[in-house]
């Protein structure tokens, strides 16, 4: 039986992209997330209760509910369903706890305590999806920017040897450093034009950069906002952080309100803070007095 001639399998660009996307879009998105569950720190909370699975709540849902249960006799903090009548300050009374392993429990303003992520009760998924969104987006273009530095062509030739040319021109994007073609490869019809494509890396890059600083910023962690060569006296440090400081205090009082409400109502001594290493007051080692 005759061997059949092996098939070249290609790679298929646009599955390969659409992966690399949203590796991409994940890797951007984990990293917002991560650094959004890890600002805040925590003090006097009962050991029943998982600090991560905590703001990790928050930040997709804007609030979980706490409370004590009498049953398994333990503090509980919880993803919440909210509902009901409203308070004069647009609170809800009705609170339905639950959990992943099915976990139910009916709640009130009696007996339970809202914590909210922000002062407009909304999660952060959004925003850290949008900026995870931007910033894929111009990794990616600063791929294909890099890319047509390294083949800028446009091969023209015969429809016939369509297959060909895709495939010596796989070896050529494989870094081949000798490319072989058989005796009877046509050449005479064959023609690449150069499309001399600018190096944009440099610019794309600094964009990418301001665009993380501002997700930085929505986050409440400080960040270089401003690329200033010389050094910055304590002043100026804090005038370009005041977008963090008034995005991370927003998160911050929320927080600090329900520890005030979960103390008065359970007679614990909860409190949030920054967490220990982001200094506000000089964001720089190289500043200042």
């Amino acid at each position: 039986m005759r061997n059949k001639k092996p098939q070249f399998n290609f790679r298929n660009s646009f599955w390969d992209n659409n992966l690399i996307n949203r590796i991409n879009y994940y890797d951007y998105f984990q990293r917002l997330l991560e650094m959004s569950m890890s600002v805040f720190e925590w003090d006097g909370l009962p050991s029943s209760i998982d600090v991560r699975y905590l703001e990790m709540s928050l930040f997709y849902d804007g609030k979980v509910v706490f409370f004590f249960d009498e049953e398994l006799g333990l503090y509980q903090c919880m993803r919440t369903m909210i509902g009901g009548t409203l308070s004069n300050y647009n609170i809800p009374n009705m609170r339905e706890a639950y959990a992943p392993n099915g976990y139910r429990r009916k709640l009130d303003e009696k007996n339970s305590v809202l914590i909210f992520n922000n002062f407009t009760h909304t999660p952060s998924t959004a925003w850290c999806l949008d900026y995870a969104r931007r910033l894929t987006n111009i990794d990616r273009t600063i791929d294909v920017n890099v890319n047509a530095q390294k083949t800028p062509l446009l091969i023209l030739c015969d429809e016939k040897q369509k297959m060909t040319m895709k495939q010596l021109y796989a070896k050529y994007e494989g870094n081949e450093p000798v490319i072989y073609g058989y005796d009877k490869l046509n050449t005479d019809g064959i023609k690449s034009l150069n499309t001399s494509a600018p190096y944009l890396c440099d610019r794309l890059f600094a964009l990418k950069t301001d665009i993380w600083n501002e997700a930085l910023t929505y986050i409440g962690v400080p960040n270089e906002s401003e690329n200033k060569k010389e050094r910055l006296i304590v002043d100026e440090v804090k005038r370009s952080q005041g977008g963090v400081l008034a995005s991370g205090y927003c998160k911050l009082e929320a927080r600090r309100q329900a520890c005030k409400q979960i103390n008065e109502m359970f007679g614990l001594e909860i409190s949030c803070n920054y967490r220990a290493g982001f200094d506000f007051e000089l964001q720089r080692g190289n500043t200042d007095e």
